[in-house]
C-alpha cells in the first residue's frame, strides 16, 4: 500500500473511530482529517481529498452499520485495506457538578443510544433522547450547553477533550461490546499475509429456489470459512430484490479463494469485489493452508493425467 499522507475518519475528534485509528501506528503518524459523517469520509476518499478513509462497519451488539456497508456496496468503488476491532466503553458524560437528577436531555448517535437502551429506560426513563451525528459531536454539544441540563453517551476520552465529567462508565446493555472498523482506499489490494479476509457482493442472476445454497456451496466445497453473510436490498427493484454480502477467510491470491470467485462470477454474473485485507484478531489459518495444499496437490495430479493425452 502506498504510504498515506492524509487519513479521513468519522469525527469529530474524540470518537471511538479516532480511538481505533490511533491504535494503528502507521496511520496515527499521518495527518488525521475528521469528517462529519461516514458518507463524507467515503466521498473524500473517492474524490482524492484524502488518501484513505477510516469508518465503523459492524458492532457486536447492534450488528452491521448499514449506512457504511451500503455505501461501500452501492455508492463507491473503494477497497477495504484492513480491519481494526476496538473494545467499546460507553459512558454518560455531562458538565462538571451535574447530577443524574439534573439531566433532561441525552444526546448521542442512534447506534450508541440503541446499545444503551436498557440503561436509559431504567436510570433516565423520563429523559428526552436526541440524535447527534457521532458520540464525540454529542459531547461537544453538551459542553456548549449553558443550561447544564444535557448529557451525552460518549467515550471517556471525549469527556476529557471537551471538559466534561464522566458520571457513569460502561453503561451498554451487554458485556463485550466491540466495534469493527475498516480502512478503505482506491485501487490497491494489500499483499497476502496468511491472516486475511476477502469481501464480495453477489447479485443473483435470478431469484429462484436454491440460489443462496448455490452461492454458499462455492465456499463450502473449497472449505473456505464464511465469517459473515448479509442480505441487503439491491435498491434496483421492489421488495424481495436482494444481494448477498459475503466475508470469508482467505485472500484473493489464494488459489481456492480465486477459484470460488471465478465460479461465482461465471454462474451469478454480477459480483462486486470489496477487498482482500489483513484480518483483525485470531483466526485459525491452518485449515485454509491445508485446503490450499490439497487443491495444489489435486491440480498437480490432474495436470499429470492431462499431460498424457495423445496429441
Amino acid at each position: 500500500m502506498t504510504k498515506a499522507r492524509r487519513v479521513g475518519y468519522f469525527g469529530p475528534a474524540g470518537t471511538f473511530t479516532e480511538q481505533a485509528l490511533l491504535t494503528q501506528l502507521d496511520l496515527a503518524a499521518c495527518e488525521r482529517v475528521p469528517l462529519r459523517t461516514v458518507p463524507d469520509v467515503l466521498d473524500a476518499v473517492a474524490a482524492n481529498e484524502v488518501d484513505l478513509g477510516f469508518v465503523p462497519i459492524e458492532n457486536s451488539i447492534e450488528g452491521t452499520v448499514n449506512f457504511t456497508q451500503d455505501a461501500l456496496v452501492f455508492d463507491h468503488d473503494l477497497l477495504i485495506q484492513r480491519e481494526v476491532v476496538l473494545d467499546i466503553e460507553h459512558c454518560l458524560v455531562a458538565p462538571l457538578n451535574t447530577s443524574l437528577a439534573d439531566i433532561k436531555v441525552v444526546l448521542s448517535i442512534p447506534v450508541a443510544t440503541a446499545q444503551c437502551h436498557a440503561y436509559l429506560r431504567k436510570v433516565l426513563r423520563d429523559v428526552e433522547v436526541r440524535a447527534a451525528n457521532s458520540t464525540a459531536e454529542a459531547a461537544q454539544m453538551v459542553a456548549q450547553d449553558a443550561g447544564r441540563s444535557m448529557a451525552a453517551i460518549a467515550p471517556a476520552n471525549a469527556a476529557t477533550l471537551y471538559g466534561l465529567e464522566v458520571l457513569e462508565r460502561n453503561i451498554a446493555d451487554h458485556e463485550g461490546n466491540q466495534t469493527r472498523f475498516v480502512l478503505v482506499g482506491k485501487n490497491q489490494i494489500p499483499a497476502r499475509t496468511g491472516h486475511d479476509k476477502t469481501g464480495v457482493v453477489v447479485f443473483q442472476r435470478a431469484d429462484e429456489p436454491g440460489s443462496l445454497i448455490g452461492i454458499l456451496q462455492e465456499f463450502a466445497a473449497r472449505r473456505i470459512n464464511i465469517t459473515q453473510l448479509l442480505s441487503r436490498p439491491t435498491k434496483r427493484g421492489g421488495l424481495g430484490d436482494y444481494c448477498f454480502i459475503i466475508y470469508a477467510d482467505g485472500h484473493v491470491s489464494d488459489e481456492l479463494v480465486a477459484d470460488a470467485l471465478r465460479d461465482l462470477r461465471t454462474k451469478q454474473g454480477d459480483v462486486k469485489f470489496l477487498g482482500s485485507y489483513p484480518a483483525a484478531g485470531q483466526h485459525t489459518q491452518s485449515v485454509r493452508a491445508h485446503a490450499d495444499q490439497r487443491w495444489r496437490d489435486a491440480d498437480d495430479w490432474l495436470s499429470d493425467i492431462r499431460s498424457r493425452i495423445r496429441s
